[in-house]
């Protein structure tokens, strides 16, 4: 062994004579497969850097157009509005009419779209989809039943969007 080779276990005087034979060093050969390993690992951290800028983009373009199906499901709702005001003039009963069509429309879609109407009139207080406002005396229903609901609330995908706000019968 040289004693002035700093790295005994690349000393090229114990090479196999075979492996010097061909011309590379295990020097050449070691430093061919680093730079091999090298290239490739840049590849992958481009390919993984490429496809986090994909994925990032996707959730982008996703949360961007989430809600165009819902949007172009309430097109027909706008045009129906708009089409009975213009239409109505002074005529109270075709603007009802209309205005009830255009809810029946509004309701399909919202009910397409998984929303439901948590109406509770005469129904036990439920506080998990109902707010209380008040208590008071109801003779003749139940106690902690609903005797008026001042505002509907909503149900999207059975996850509560918004609490009924009721009124609850006291206990005699």
């Amino acid at each position: 062994m040289n004693q002035h080779d700093p790295n005994p276990d690349l000393n090229l005087e114990t090479q196999d004579p075979a492996a010097a034979g061909d011309g590379l060093s295990e020097v050449d050969v070691l430093r061919a497969e680093l730079n091999k390993l090298r290239e490739d690992s840049l590849r992958e951290r481009a390919e993984l850097d490429n496809q986090r800028k994909r994925v990032v983009r996707d959730i982008e373009m996703a949360r961007k157009f989430a809600n165009e199906r819902l949007l172009g499901d309430l097109l027909p709702v706008i045009d129906s509005l708009e089409a009975g005001l213009s239409a109505a003039g002074g005529d109270a009963g075709a603007l009802r009419e209309g205005m009830e069509l255009t809810l029946r429309q509004l309701l399909k879609v919202a009910a397409d779209n998984g929303l439901v109407a948590v109406d509770p009139a005469g129904q036990p207080f439920n506080p998990e989809h109902h707010q209380a406002m008040s208590m008071v005396p109801a003779p003749g229903v139940a106690p902690n039943h609903v005797v008026q609901v001042y505002q509907k609330g909503w149900l999207l995908n059975e996850r509560l969007l918004r609490p009924a706000l009721v009124v609850v019968a006291q206990d005699a």
